[in-house]
């Protein structure tokens, strides 16, 4: 069973708890209307991640009989198999921010103008698609395909906690090593400083050795440079797949189909 569906308990009782600390402080992290367009692409996730979760795995274990190494089993393999993963993560993360096809499945998850656990939980209903882009290879090169699935879930149950107000800056070391709340704070802003930086899921190092990291330094603005004003489940989840298509379809050339499927959303006007 996915561990991040086994998960969701925990996270109810924790967004219940961010939501009572922040209105007993004046925050008002939460607004019903955006709180609900979160729960309803967290239903519509779900239910894509039920539906090809087993098949993912099949593929998986079928490309693991073509291994081309054999990465150890027991903690060690584990471990190494998180840190490889969230390697692939940081690369897949920075180009759903590069690449405008893999933008329509993200630009979801960064549609709500409002940063709290919640928020964590808006995510793509096409996005188990294209991150498997990204995670066929680790089959080939020996990782398990069991251990990828859990390491995995662990991997995004960690980014949970990232996507709060309500924790401040951390302790120095934690704050050179690890994605904290306020990294992620940042990536979610809107802030011409904050735009395509800390792409990182568990280790900020690889920001800080790409040269995307950016730590908090003015109140984060949170949303896209144009925001969706809706909450329709279904606009937010397919709005930007379907503008892509209907412009497609408008293209003149190969060249242009490329470029429209390829280029930064940013340089097409579409973050």
């Amino acid at each position: 069973m996915d561990l991040m569906i086994m998960a969701l308990p925990v996270f109810a009782l924790l967004i219940v708890a961010e939501a009572i600390w922040s209105s007993l402080h004046g925050q008002n992290a939460y607004a019903m209307k955006d709180f609900s367009a979160s729960m309803s692409q967290l239903g519509i996730n779900i239910g894509v991640r039920l539906a090809i979760g087993g098949t993912l795995i099949a593929l998986h274990l079928w490309l693991y009989q073509f291994r081309v190494f054999e990465v150890p089993g027991g903690p060690w393999g584990w471990l190494l198999t998180f840190i490889t993963i969230d390697f692939i993560f940081y690369w897949y993360h920075r180009a759903q921010h590069r690449v405008r096809f893999l933008w329509c499945a993200h630009v979801v998850h960064h549609s709500s103008e409002h940063m709290n656990l919640g928020t964590a939980l808006r995510q793509s209903p096409t996005g188990p698609f294209t991150k498997a882009l990204f995670y066929w290879p680790l089959p080939l090169l020996g990782f398990d395909p069991l251990v990828i699935a859990s390491a995995g879930a662990i991997a995004t149950i960690y980014g949970f906690w990232t996507h709060t107000e309500v924790i401040n800056k951390l302790w120095a070391p934690i704050e050179w090593v690890f994605v904290t709340p306020s990294y992620h704070r940042v990536h979610h802003g809107s802030n011409p400083e904050y735009v395509d930086k800390n792409y990182g899921n568990f280790l900020i190092i690889w920001d800080r050795l790409f040269g995307t990291f950016q730590p908090e330094v003015a109140q984060v603005q949170y949303g896209l440079l144009t925001n969706i004003n809706t909450y329709n489940p279904l606009r937010i989840a397919f709005a930007e797949w379907l503008r892509l298509f209907r412009q497609s379809l408008s293209a003149r050339s190969a060249a242009q189909l490329w470029q429209l499927w390829l280029l930064p959303p940013r340089e097409q006007g579409e973050a």
